[in-house]
């Protein structure tokens, strides 16, 4: 027997699942995971081990995942934060140990080979990549690989943002990318979940996910909605920034972007997602 468990959720496929899974889906052998980390500064999770899938979600650098399975260059496995099950690069996986210790906390940030602004630079970090801080030298984090972050766009992993619109406001004029979740490229609920989990709560990942999870529905209608509402539609999902403008990841403008929330309404009701579903007040958001 197979249940209505959420595909995007569930670590199983005909020949191999979870083994907590068993006499929940049929699969030809179930497996205990192992746990693993993102080594890399992001990796695609796609729904299929094709580098030509389509991009589903990404995680980043210190994310905690299980893998269940390695197999030609791809490990299918479960993201910890959210739950969401695909197949990442193998290559992008390492121990779990040590656990990261600071996270990210400006837009983005460079991964250096020396203590030294003016060496040239390896990679880049996203808003909450997260990393275990070796050693402080001067103005740098060394972490173990011997690489250097800059010590003041990092944060304990514990410290959270006071109010996740604020992140939001910082992410206008991110490109869209569909499934993208980093400060290069973000979906619609994308960020939402990076500025909510900036701000410490917990956050699905899919709009359908959020706007089923997320806090309490508000009467129908565009009165009375006050900054860090959130606005669904059938596959979108939009931020209030105040009581008239909302904040989203949108492929109209092709970035995150502000504008009034009747003229979004209105645009998205003819040419894509229909009228709005729900709105949804998150008790722990700042007023203003």
């Amino acid at each position: 027997m197979t249940f209505d468990l959420d595909p995007r959720l569930t670590p199983a496929r005909p020949d191999l699942a979870d083994i907590r899974l068993r006499g929940r889906v049929e699969a030809q052998r179930f497996v205990e995971g192992y746990a693993a980390r993102i080594v890399v500064p992001s990796a695609p999770l796609r729904r299929r081990p094709d580098p030509e899938a389509g991009l589903e979600t990404e995680a980043v650098m210190g994310d905690a995942v299980t893998v269940y399975d390695i197999r030609d260059g791809f490990a299918f496995a479960q993201i910890a934060r959210d739950g969401y099950v695909g197949y990442l690069p193998e290559a992008a996986l390492g121990p779990a140990d040590p656990a990261p210790t600071h996270r990210i906390a400006v837009l983005r940030s460079f991964i250096y080979p020396a203590p030294d602004l003016k060496r040239p630079h390896i990679a880049h970090l996203s808003l909450s990549a997260a990393f275990a801080a070796e050693a402080r030298e001067g103005e740098y984090w060394r972490l173990g690989s011997g690489r250097y972050v800059f010590a003041d766009h990092a944060v304990p992993l514990g410290r959270t943002e006071p109010d996740a619109v604020a992140v939001a406001e910082r992410l206008v004029g991110t490109p869209y990318l569909w499934g993208g979740r980093t400060s290069l490229g973000l979906d619609c609920s994308g960020l939402v979940q990076l500025s909510l989990e900036s701000a410490g709560l917990p956050c699905p990942r899919d709009a359908d996910q959020q706007e089923g999870a997320l806090g309490t529905a508000l009467p129908p209608g565009l009165e009375g909605l006050r900054r860090g509402d959130l606005v669904f539609w059938k596959g979108h999902v939009g931020m209030m920034l105040d009581a008239d403008r909302l904040i989203h990841a949108n492929g109209h403008h092709m970035t995150v972007a502000v504008e009034p929330l009747t003229v979004a309404v209105a645009r998205i009701a003819e040419k894509s997602f229909g009228a709005v579903t729900s709105i949804r007040r998150l008790a722990a958001t700042p007023e203003a």
